[in-house]
């Protein structure tokens, strides 16, 4: 029955926190993870994370979308230190996005000009085919989140590693689990992502293969459920496609 399918799928969207940061991390190198972004709004506030895809193109979760303004890259510490701080041009997020929990969790953000890379920037590259994680495949996920419930978001970014886990054990636990994305971390771990997380990327071997979605409503401490990410695999024809038409208009 399609109603109940969606009353099933409304109450897990209650229980789903829409912004999220990195539980039982460690703060990041600082000669690493230069493709990390701060999605901020007017007031300078960091909203989502974010990952620099291109020289003009940040990835983030199509839910951070809202009063965003422009993206500060360039420094682990966002309260001091030298950062780029860019405008945004415009935003794209995925044509079937609806919500926060029902998939298509992507945004692209043009940046109104190209960053300066060195000095702590650098771009991440994205996979080139679809891909299969393994199973307790260990990758990493960081951000400016809080680092407990009800914790505040961080200044200095911080990382912590994640176990991929498979489909058909994620699924029983996120009944009316959106197709497209990547479960790791959480469940049965005291590590993941919390508010303030996302739109960052899930980095397995060196590619940025998902995006920061969504977790049990603020239970970062145990969640026990497993993380959400988009996988971003599932989207390389669509990122292609807005990549070069946003060329084009230039």
């Amino acid at each position: 029955n399609l109603f109940i399918v969606f009353i099933i799928l409304m109450v897990l969207i209650w229980y789903i926190s829409a912004v999220h940061e990195i539980i039982h991390g460690t703060k990041a190198p600082e000669n690493s993870m230069h493709y990390m972004a701060s999605v901020q709004n007017k007031k300078g506030e960091h909203v989502c994370g974010g990952f620099l895809m291109t020289e003009d193109f940040v990835v983030s979760a199509a839910h951070c979308d809202g009063s965003l303004t422009h993206v500060v890259l360039g420094n682990h510490n966002l309260k001091k230190g030298s950062h780029q701080k860019i405008k945004i041009e415009n935003k794209t997020i995925h044509e079937n996005y609806q919500q926060v929990g029902l998939g298509n969790d992507i945004m692209l953000i043009k940046l109104s000009e190209k960053v300066k890379l060195g000095h702590g920037v650098e771009k991440i590259k994205l996979p080139q085919a679809e891909i299969n994680l393994k199973e307790n495949q260990v990758c990493q996920v960081a951000g400016w989140g809080t680092t407990k419930t009800h914790g505040k978001p961080v200044d200095e970014l911080r990382v912590v590693d994640v176990s991929v886990i498979q489909r058909k054990v994620c699924e029983p636990q996120w009944p009316g689990l959106p197709a497209n994305v990547i479960c790791a971390g959480g469940y049965e771990t005291d590590k993941g992502f919390c508010q303030g997380d996302s739109g960052g990327p899930l980095v397995c071997d060196g590619l940025a293969v998902g995006i920061v979605s969504f977790n049990y409503k603020e239970n970062c401490s145990y969640p026990n459920k497993p993380n959400i990410y988009t996988d971003i695999s599932k989207y390389l024809q669509w990122i292609n496609r807005i990549v070069k038409s946003r060329k084009y208009e230039e």
